[in-house]
């Protein structure tokens, strides 16, 4: 899944957080997508009074000009123009890695999320709300003194399975079982050339560093990490009583860093053509010799499954034959790290904060925990998403919030379609394609028709691994069972507190949870100018990935081929290219520039959403404004509207974290999503009279327009 913005693990857990959602979510098919971040809301408290209701949340009239730069010209940076006060003054909060719109907003709105979880606690919410299983899971997490107590023994029959084994296909087996590490990846999702069914999807994994980088450059930081590394490695170990730390542990690092060599990058995985490589299981044992498949499908359940989809195939191949050729002792070393280190957030305080002094802190950035209760209240969150997300949307989230978004959705829609049919790139077959699939666009807002039944799902509140490991089997078995099913067309791949959406490829469709309909990204009582740029800019952006470099390889059904001529994408591409070529020259940290090929698809997300955004608002002034926008404190609508995207993306984070992010995420940093994008949008210009002499001025020739 692509994304608008990086993720967010706001109760500092990201291992056992991702390693969830890796097993439900990893395997999707989605093109592009907002913010991973959960917890918003679009109303104001019900304590609100009614005068206040009238307001905007942010400003007079949508931002917050007391932060507008007193010194600096709205050509020159416009990112710090219209932040730099905010800048100055943000602080990073405690427990996270940074602070932006998305972190404001879930700081703002965690107390709503806590009266929803006080409710609960008391008695508030029945059986069929999932009551039960939210109160279990969040005691569980509350009860330190039976945590501390057991200690290592929750985990310990696991443990003495790894050591007793002696061959490569038990070895196998316990790769196959959930919070354990495996090389490789499997998951379950629609088959991109056959969106109807679902395929098992198999792609590279294994590392315990954020990505190949950190294993194979010699210079720093990555030294110093894989020192930091090596003594996570030695100190949880010795913690579980285990001999031999030093060697253990220069034996994991070697084998991932085997690993890592064999990986794909992340420019390389972003190629939806070469990472489609259907075989069945048959195949898949003469392709990638070496790695007991047999065994491995057989303890997860999925040895009747027919249809594959290898991605990163060359990758998982190597690693196949890497695996058969290591020595069993190397991997129950490998198996027992990584074990502990799965599970260590939710043992003792030793293993809890040893994970969290080395993937927050040295990884992060990131000074000290939040508190227990936050962290337990996030963690249920997560893992019971869904339910808390049903409780969410009956309180915060009325009928008229939807009918807004869909109008919103609509000027964009229109916009697109005036974009495609005056396209100066696109010819006629291609253009008729393009119309296809805009009408064939599915959108959803709020919360899904449907929910999943979790009334067979088994809480205890004495037992939070125990609960862990249910839930796991639970996911695992509720993505399984779609291998017997026609596609889900209820289904969600988002609850609807979380702050974000996403545009679906395979199933051609734009979502957006309720959370999303809250400031900054919209407000009711906000200029038109300012919500057409925020959430405007958002739905542009979601449904711009359906045309973007990998979206637009999916048709108007979500099958993954060619359906533009040859002389429309070579156009493309060319306009593609200079993107590349612009963004590739940003620095954000000194010696380290970002990847314009790793983050085109958003770059053109940005770019061609917040073109259509605009589109739709000059649409909206002429059409309900009688042609021409209200001047606001001296400012013009054109202006406004420039104004409330760059206040969406004001960002304050982490050296580590900014350094993750460059290396591996598809998303350039805030700075860039703003600046990037001004300077190549030609009223932008016109709105602020940037001239030549200005240090963002892109001579018209060299302004990339793609939609």
């Amino acid at each position: 899944m692509s994304k608008l913005a990086q993720g967010l693990a706001p109760w500092g857990v990201a291992r056992t957080q991702v390693l969830r959602k890796r097993i439900v979510r990893r395997a999707l098919s989605v093109s592009g997508g907002l913010c991973m971040l959960m917890l918003g809301g679009f109303v104001h408290s019900q304590e609100t009074t009614p005068e206040l209701d009238t307001r905007p949340m942010l400003g007079d009239w949508g931002v917050e000009t007391q932060y507008f730069s007193q010194t600096l010209g709205a050509g020159d940076d416009f990112y710090r123009f219209v932040n730099e006060g905010w800048l100055k003054a943000a602080q990073i909060p405690q427990g996270f890695s940074r602070i932006d719109a998305f972190v404001e907003v879930y700081l703002r709105t965690e107390a709503q999320i806590r009266t929803l979880l006080d409710d609960v606690l008391d008695g508030g919410a029945g059986e069929e709300a999932g009551g039960r299983q939210i109160q279990g899971l969040y005691k569980s997490y509350m009860d330190v003194e039976r945590i501390e107590t057991l200690g290592l023994a929750p985990i310990q029959k696991q443990l003495d399975a790894v050591w007793k084994t002696t061959t490569h296909e038990q070895i196998a087996r316990l790769m196959a079982q959930p919070m354990q590490h495996s090389p490789v990846g499997v998951g379950i999702g629609l088959d991109d050339k056959h969106p109807d069914h679902y395929a098992l999807l198999i792609g590279q994994s294994g590392l315990g560093l954020p990505d190949r980088l950190y294993y194979l450059d010699e210079g720093e930081p990555y030294a110093s990490v894989r020192q930091h590394y090596v003594a996570l490695i030695k100190g949880t170990l010795a913690r579980a009583g285990i001999d031999q730390v030093s060697v253990r542990a220069d034996q994991i690092l070697a084998f991932e860093t085997a690993i890592a060599k064999l990986h794909w990058t992340p420019e390389q995985q972003r190629d939806r053509l070469k990472n489609y490589a259907p075989m069945n299981q048959a195949e898949l044992m003469d392709y990638a010799p070496g790695f007991e498949w047999r065994a491995f499908m057989e303890q997860k359940g999925v040895s009747q499954a027919q249809r594959l989809v290898v991605n990163t195939n060359t990758a998982v191949q190597g690693i196949a034959s890497l695996v058969g050729e290591t020595a069993v002792n190397v991997l129950q070393s490998y198996l027992a790290f990584h074990l502990i280190d799965n599970y260590a957030p939710l043992l003792s305080e030793e293993y809890a904060q040893a994970n969290f002094d080395f993937y927050s802190r040295t990884l992060g950035g990131i000074a000290e925990r939040r508190p227990r209760e936050l962290r337990a209240q996030s963690i249920t969150n997560d893992y019971l998403g869904e339910l808390m997300g049903q409780l969410y949307v009956e309180r915060y989230f009325p009928a008229q919030k939807k009918a807004s978004m869909e109008h919103y959705i609509h000027y964009i829609r229109e916009a697109f379609r005036q974009r495609i049919q005056h396209s100066p790139w696109m010819d006629e077959q291609t253009q008729a394609e393009a119309f296809k699939k805009l009408d064939s666009f599915g959108v959803k807002v709020g919360y899904p028709d449907q929910w999943r039944d979790f009334s067979q799902l088994v809480i205890k509140a004495n037992d939070l691994v125990g609960n862990v490991q249910r839930l796991q089997a639970w996911y695992w078995a509720d993505s399984r069972s779609k291998l017997d099913e026609p596609r889900r067309q209820w289904e969600w791949m988002m609850n609807p507190q979380e702050i974000n959406a996403y545009y679906s490829s395979s199933r051609n469709e734009i979502v957006f949870p309720a959370a999303i309909l809250q400031p900054p990204f919209f407000d009711v009582n906000a200029d038109p100018a300012v919500n057409f740029a925020a959430i405007g800019g958002v739905i542009g952006h979601e449904m711009g990935h359906g045309f973007d470099d990998q979206g637009s390889l999916s048709d108007g059904q979500g099958v993954l081929r060619n359906w533009w001529t040859p002389e429309a994408r070579k156009r493309f591409e060319e306009r593609a290219q200079v993107l590349v070529k612009q963004y590739s020259q940003y620095e954000p940290l000194e010696g380290l520039r970002l990847s314009g090929q790793l983050t085109l698809g958003e770059n053109i997300g940005d770019l061609g959403g917040l073109t259509l955004a605009y589109t739709a608002y000059r649409n909206f002034v002429a059409q309900e404004q009688d042609g021409k926008a209200p001047v606001l404190d001296g400012w013009s609508g054109d202006q406004r509207f420039f104004f409330g995207w760059a206040q969406v993306w004001r960002s304050k984070m982490t050296q580590e974290s900014l350094r993750q992010m460059v290396v591996s995420n598809p998303h350039s940093p805030a700075k860039y999503r703003v600046n990037g994008v001004m300077r190549n949008m030609d009223a932008w210009y016109d709105a602020f009279s940037v001239t030549d002499q200005n240090t963002l001025y892109l001579p018209p020739g060299q302004r990339v327009h793609i939609w």
